[in-house]
């Protein structure tokens, strides 16, 4: 029988005891360690794409990483953090959910999923049976919807500035500002000056434009109300009226009240900025998509 997530938490922590390794070579390495037959080995999750073990591995990672444990370095690869070796020296503790819990970060991801329409599984046989298939998919899809946007948001407050700059103005023409310009969107990067990191243009000939402002700030390190005065000063001195301001961590009270007054800055952080690529699929893609049907009840009549 294929473990469990949880069960495969502290193996997956022990894979990366001595150095980075690869999510590939770490299902091989326990798939061996733990004996797996090579029917559990083989065993495809419904959509057909890949293995029930490696799935499993997989989420035991996710979320080892919310909570710290792990750290990510490079596509597929990620090593252990030094709260990664403090839980693996303590001697007989269960490194599962509950155990994750008594970390910040793993508890806020857990409000964001909550915040995301999900409920964490029935915790009795009778909330279990009140809960409908439809519904346990709607929570699951939630559940890895959020893993997703917190994934995401790790991978860009890694990046470089640039790339961030670039990521917004791909975004934008995504949702669909700017037209169909090939050149309505672009970074500014370095050559930009008064505080501006990226423009849209609204029209063929850049007549009306938006320009960008790009934060790429750590969880926890919220933008204030003097940065978004500094962003209004930029579009005053280049004659705008519209601005956006994108950041990966949050605005203070004082910066949301401040753009509410200007009214020409739109203001996103790094939440919305997750699900705005997701929706838009930018840094991600679909993966399978699932079809919900019901009796055609007009066939019958």
């Amino acid at each position: 029988m294929t473990p469990d997530f949880q069960f495969l938490m502290r193996h997956v922590l022990e894979c990366a005891a001595h150095g980075e390794v690869r999510i590939s070579d770490v299902v091989e390495t326990l798939a061996d360690r733990l004996n797996l037959s090579q029917e559990d080995r083989e065993e495809l999750v419904p959509s057909g794409k890949k293995t029930r073990f490696s799935d499993r591995v997989s989420w035991a990672k996710t979320y080892l990483k919310q909570a710290g444990l792990v750290k990510a370095t490079k596509r597929a690869h990620f090593i252990i953090t030094e709260r990664g070796k403090a839980a693996l020296a303590e001697t007989g503790a269960e490194i599962n959910r509950a155990y994750l819990e008594r970390f910040d970060e793993f508890r806020e991801f857990q409000v964001r999923t909550r915040k995301a329409g999900d409920s964490d599984a029935p915790s009795s046989p009778d909330a279990e049976s009140a809960v409908t298939p439809d519904e346990i998919l709607r929570q699951a899809h939630q559940t890895i919807n959020a893993a997703l946007a917190a994934e995401l948001l790790d991978r860009v407050r890694e990046a470089s500035p640039a790339f961030f700059e670039r990521l917004i103005v791909d975004l934008l023409l995504a949702m669909g500002y700017g037209g169909t310009s090939e050149e309505a969107g672009r970074a500014l990067g370095k050559s930009g000056d008064d505080g501006v990191d990226g423009v849209i243009d609204q029209d063929p000939l850049g007549v009306d434009q938006i320009y960008i402002q790009a934060k790429r700030y750590a969880a926890g390190n919220a933008i204030g109300a003097g940065a978004i005065r500094d962003f209004f000063g930029a579009l005053s001195l280049k004659k705008v009226q519209k601005g956006i301001f994108v950041t990966t961590s949050t605005f203070s009270p004082s910066a949301v009240q401040t753009a509410r007054e200007l009214m020409r800055i739109v203001l996103i952080d790094g939440d919305q900025l997750a699900k705005l690529m997701i929706r838009y699929n930018i840094g991600c893609r679909d993966e399978e998509i699932l079809h919900l049907k019901k009796v055609d009840e007009d066939f019958f009549e």
